[in-house]
């Protein structure tokens, strides 16, 4: 039990899993740097959107091919020849619609980055948090261990209870580490997107 007392000690010691690499983000649980948003001039390079960026919103088709393609279920390359096959079909409104479909994109897409952002942030205050808890319980289970009388039935449960909190740790831990993927994972999106769209409208 000892052997488990100083390896959830180091595990809760090593809680730098969870700190931010950059002191402006203190809660940001990722190696990737965080940039809070998209700017728009890193994923266009067509023509101003102007009211497109507001008038997107009102029209359905655009609407619905928005939430296909903004949807990381959809492989990009179906997204990609939905983009292709939509403006196709524009004719004389395709720079129109070219500009109302990115704008919705980049809307839609920014939006769920935030989300995806805060949720990490959120978990990653849980679990400093969590380490926190593990190393004071730890420190107690040390405790209990060198008591005299010791009461053996008091340092199992604590034990226990300590093992089961490491693993919650360490898998959301996992967690974490793959949900850091998914803001790089939609700005590749948009910005493939937003290339198609610009390709489409020359």
């Amino acid at each position: 039990m000892k052997v488990l007392a100083m390896a959830v000690l180091a595990l809760a010691l090593s809680g730098t899993a969870v700190r931010a690499a950059d002191p402006r983000y203190p809660n940001w649980p990722c190696t990737q740097a965080k940039v809070p948003e998209i700017s728009l001039a890193a994923v266009w390079a067509g023509p101003a959107l102007d009211d497109a960026e507001t008038k997107w919103k009102n029209d359905t088709k655009i609407t619905a091919l928005v939430a296909k393609l903004s949807a990381r279920k959809t492989p990009i390359d179906e997204a990609e020849k939905s983009v292709k096959d939509f403006l196709a079909a524009s004719s004389a409104d395709k720079t129109s619609n070219a500009k109302l479909l990115f704008a919705g994109l980049f809307d839609t897409l920014n939006a769920q980055r935030s989300q995806v952002m805060s949720g990490l942030e959120r978990v990653s205050r849980k679990q400093r948090e969590a380490a926190d808890k593990i190393r004071e319980e730890t420190i107690a289970l040390q405790a209990l261990q060198s008591a005299t009388p010791r009461d053996e039935a008091k340092v199992e449960a604590l034990g226990n209870e300590l093992i089961w909190k490491t693993r919650i740790f360490e898998d959301r831990n996992k967690v974490v580490r793959f949900v850091c993927e998914v803001p790089t994972t939609i700005d590749q999106r948009l910005f493939a997107l937003g290339r198609v769209i610009q390709q489409e409208m020359e």
